[in-house]
């Protein structure tokens, strides 16, 4: 079966994928180290250069697949599958989110639902995508893409998705 992904468009996708640019950008600073390394005279120094070198890449680059996984990961959509149709799962979700008191930023009713929860001083909210199917319903939850992944708010938008599943098995 095909996974579904929120898809992030522009400047939003940019922001979100920063950390793991940052540790592709540092690990091709590794391998600059360890390629001008060989042209050290001394060779005691050359090794010692490699060998930062190669541990800097191992590290970015191990630190820059796990930062890329979990960012993929999290944008897959959960499915849920429901007895009711677009139209009435529509209803129950724009109720719930009204009841959250998230911001709905899109709406086309019967097909898909984009929110923002309610950010605090020092917290920026969410978003929430819903899109409806007929009987299928696929929701999405990442943190703002203007301040990129966030191992913190994985929590937080795995409670968002939950919110959206109580909802529609009420």
């Amino acid at each position: 079966m095909k996974v579904e992904r929120m898809q992030l468009a522009g400047r939003d996708r940019t922001r979100y994928f920063i950390p793991t640019a940052i540790c592709a950008y540092l690990a091709a600073i590794c391998i600059v180290l360890m390629a001008t390394s060989l042209f050290l005279v001394s060779l005691q120094n050359a090794v010692a250069v490699t060998a930062a070198g190669a541990f800097g890449l191992l590290l970015s680059g191990g630190l820059g697949l796990a930062f890329w996984t979990a960012q993929r990961r999290d944008l897959e959509y959960l499915r849920l599958v429901t007895n009711a149709d677009a139209g009435e799962n529509f209803n129950q979700v724009k109720a719930a989110l009204g009841r959250a008191g998230w911001r709905i930023v899109r709406e086309e009713p019967g097909l898909r639902l984009h929110a923002v929860t309610s950010g605090e001083l020092l917290e920026i909210g969410e978003r929430i995508a819903v899109e409806f199917r007929g009987n299928v319903v696929l929701v999405g939850s990442i943190c703002d893409p203007s301040v990129g992944f966030s191992l913190a708010g994985r929590k937080h938008c795995a409670a968002h998705r939950e919110l959206v599943r109580q909802a529609l098995a009420a």
